[in-house]
């Protein structure tokens, strides 16, 4: 079923125009130079951030913060083996799922650590990543709230995850 979404959608979407009367080759040309200039508007910000991320993984920052965090993290319930990848999980995406997949061939696929990596992986996002580029797009500067509110949030998250996977 799901190959035949983005066909019917695309169909969907020449039929809705040839009823609407509009031409719908400029207006995908149209689309497509807006999305250029979209791209090249954000993409020194989605530079800066990448080479900031692989920086702060490279330098040995993270394996700082990492044991710096570990007695929190247990006070919450969040296994200590998971607080290198809750470090990079919201800067990196492919280096969180590179982690996830060294944790799986440490302690198994259906471990209980593999599973509350599991579901932070899949439930969380590369919060500055995300940030830096809705932001780009929208000049705007002052983020007062969005990154501390974002990174609350994720915790919250996983201890609940991490609670929920101990019954799984």
């Amino acid at each position: 079923m799901s190959k035949y979404i983005v066909p019917v959608f695309i169909v969907s979407i020449i039929i809705l125009g040839f009823y609407k009367k509009v031409n719908i080759y400029d207006s995908f040309v149209e689309g497509a130079k807006e999305s250029l200039k979209l791209v090249f508007s954000i993409f020194p910000y989605i530079a800066t951030i990448m080479i900031a991320v692989e920086v702060f993984a490279l330098s040995g920052i993270a394996d700082k913060l990492s044991e710096l965090l570990k007695p929190i993290f247990n006070i919450f319930g969040i296994p200590s083996e998971l607080c290198h990848l809750l470090v990079i999980r919201p800067l990196s995406g492919n280096g969180s799922i590179a982690m996830l997949e060294n944790i799986f061939e440490t302690y198994g696929v259906d471990s209980y650590i593999s599973k509350c990596a599991s579901v932070i992986v899949g439930s969380n996002e590369t919060i500055f990543y995300v940030v830096s580029l809705y932001f780009s797009s929208l000049k705007t500067k002052k983020l007062r709230y969005t990154i501390p509110v974002s990174l609350i949030t994720m915790f919250i998250g996983v201890v609940i995850s991490c609670f929920i996977c101990r019954f799984i």
